[in-house]
């Protein structure tokens, strides 16, 4: 069987994962990366594993470090691989993963701020 997160998904794990590593919190991580996964899928994965959806996700969360993004990604992978599942993310751009902060800063907002800027004077 074979899984493809899209890049929505992909990109809301990066940023969970990256909040886990700042707060040292993975509950929400694990909520994200569950939120990922169709029923349909957490139900197969569910027969070809010996407990729940949950708690394979926490136990992946516990073996990871805590401390790289990508590390987290290769681990789910591999966890899956072992339940006979072929893991695939499309590809996010770095750069999209790091503005998701700036994500809610629109361009007229930013328009509207260099309108406001005042103009040096000239000593002239």
């Amino acid at each position: 069987m074979e899984i493809v997160l899209d890049k929505r998904a992909v990109k809301q794990i990066r940023v969970s994962a990256q909040d886990a590593i700042d707060e040292g919190d993975t509950e929400t991580l694990r909520e994200d990366i569950m939120n990922s996964f169709s029923e349909d899928q957490v139900e197969e994965l569910e027969r070809r594993i010996d407990t729940d959806f949950y708690d394979f996700l926490g136990d992946a969360l516990e073996e990871w470090s805590g401390e790289d993004v990508d590390e987290l990604f290769d681990l789910l992978e591999a966890r899956f691989s072992e339940a006979e599942i072929e893991l695939k993310f499309e590809a996010v751009e770095a750069a999209d993963a790091d503005d998701d902060d700036d994500a809610d800063f629109d361009e007229d907002e930013e328009e509207e701020l260099n309108e406001d800027e005042e103009e040096p004077l000239d000593d002239d």
